[in-house]
């Protein structure tokens, strides 16, 4: 378990209105329909982001984390990993009790790059085609937003909190994206080592890789432990909007 189940955000560095929410159904180019979470802020946004949540998909703590962006004045949408297997959740997201240990093995790269491409095209359609769109993931979700880093989806840059090397395989050796990889410095699931490693492998590949380190900061301190971390998560969000600010169109 990534985080518990009433844990919410911390905010960001930056603040304003959020001018829409909305609980959507999406479909992907081969028809899967999945639930997903929009916010959007006033204004027109520079960049935009797909929000890849960890195991248990998209959470209410991915729908509040997507309005935090709307906050920060990115446009953002959260998708769920589940339509294939499990079917739309009632009621928009998933509860505490959904088995996630039984669908996660279920999905696939072509799948969740699917997924992606729809929730990018869901951005491009509320506020542009030019729109560029960013990933931002964590656990799960952090090691296939790395993955990007060597995918041609047709994003602008992608970001990960926690992830784990091996999930992002060959990838990295055709990283070209600019990248953000937050690391935990404690994190029991995958060694800090290891990630440093893919950051350096990533960068000799020809991507742009940031790659902080938080030190004594344990596996989810975004997220499950952020009251105690408040100083390493906002940072954190720094070098996230950094990235989103890199590549907003002007």
């Amino acid at each position: 378990m990534c985080h518990d189940h009433d844990s919410r955000p911390p905010a960001p560095p930056r603040s304003g209105e959020v001018a829409e929410r909305a609980s959507l159904t999406l479909t992907s180019a081969d028809g899967t329909q999945f639930a997903a979470a929009y916010a959007a802020p006033t204004g027109t946004p520079g960049a935009g982001v797909v929000v890849l949540p960890d195991i248990r998909g998209l959470h209410p703590y991915y729908v509040s984390l997507a309005e935090r962006f709307a906050e920060a004045g990115v446009p953002a949408v959260a998708i769920d990993w589940f339509g294939r297997t499990a079917g739309l959740p009632e009621g928009g997201t998933r509860g505490e009790d959904f088995g996630w240990q039984e669908h996660i093995p279920q999905t696939t790269a072509a799948g969740i790059d699917a997924d992606i491409v729809a929730a990018m095209s869901e951005l491009r359609a509320r506020h542009g085609a030019d729109l560029p769109v960013v990933t931002v993931g964590f656990c799960f979700g952090g090691s296939h937003s790395w993955r990007q880093s060597g995918g041609d989806l047709g994003l602008a840059g992608c970001a990960g909190f926690y992830g784990r090397p091996s999930m992002v395989g060959d990838a990295a050796d055709r990283a070209h994206l600019p990248t953000v990889m937050l690391i935990a410095g404690a994190d029991s699931a995958t060694p800090v080592k290891d990630q440093l490693a893919l950051a350096e492998t990533m960068r000799r590949a020809g991507a742009e890789v940031d790659a902080p380190v938080y030190e004594g900061a344990p596996h989810s301190f975004f997220d499950r432990s952020y009251g105690d971390w408040s100083d390493a998560c906002r940072d954190a969000w720094e070098h996230v909007l950094a990235l989103t600010d890199r590549v907003a169109r002007h």
